[in-house]
């Protein structure tokens, strides 16, 4: 029965949160809005540069940032922005995981496109859970940057 109402709980949470995808290739961009939606979550945007991510920042609780986007390789720095100056979880999906490898500050992690729906649930519950502080699974295709894994210290 608890573990009923933990579940009931978790899935409650993730519908309340809004997603922000930040990716230049509108094909892949309106596949992962069709994903998303398709499990019963808002997705707040479509931002294919800086300008656009900032601008729908605020409406957004987790972001899905790719490295390389219209105005360059900015997603790293827009995923730092997104995190560190609005309070987003940040996932970064790109075709090189390895330009992100050593980590973003306030980002959670990375996962190498292309990115399976299952995968992408997984991630969103994942980060979900995250921001209410709960323990998760962390996805098996993702590579959890070093302040988020547990016990360790961000501020080393």
């Amino acid at each position: 029965m608890a573990t009923n109402v933990v579940r009931s709980w978790q899935r409650e949470h993730l519908m309340e949160q809004r997603v922000l995808i930040v990716e230049d290739e509108l094909l892949i961009a309106l596949d992962l809005e069709m994903t998303i939606e398709e499990m019963g979550v808002h997705v707040a945007g479509l931002a294919s540069d800086r300008e656009a991510a900032l601008r729908l920042a605020p409406l957004a609780d987790i972001a899905f940032v790719d490295v390389n986007l219209s105005d360059g390789p900015t997603g790293p720095e827009i995923g730092r922005q997104l995190a560190e100056d609005h309070g987003i979880s940040v996932v970064f999906m790109t075709a090189n995981p390895e330009a992100v490898a050593d980590g973003v500050r306030g980002a959670l992690g990375v996962v190498q496109k292309p990115v399976m729906p299952r995968v992408v649930e997984q991630l969103l519950k994942y980060a979900a859970a995250r921001r209410c502080g709960t323990l998760a699974a962390v996805p098996p295709q993702m590579m959890v940057f070093a302040a988020h894994r547990v016990g360790v210290d961000p501020a080393h």
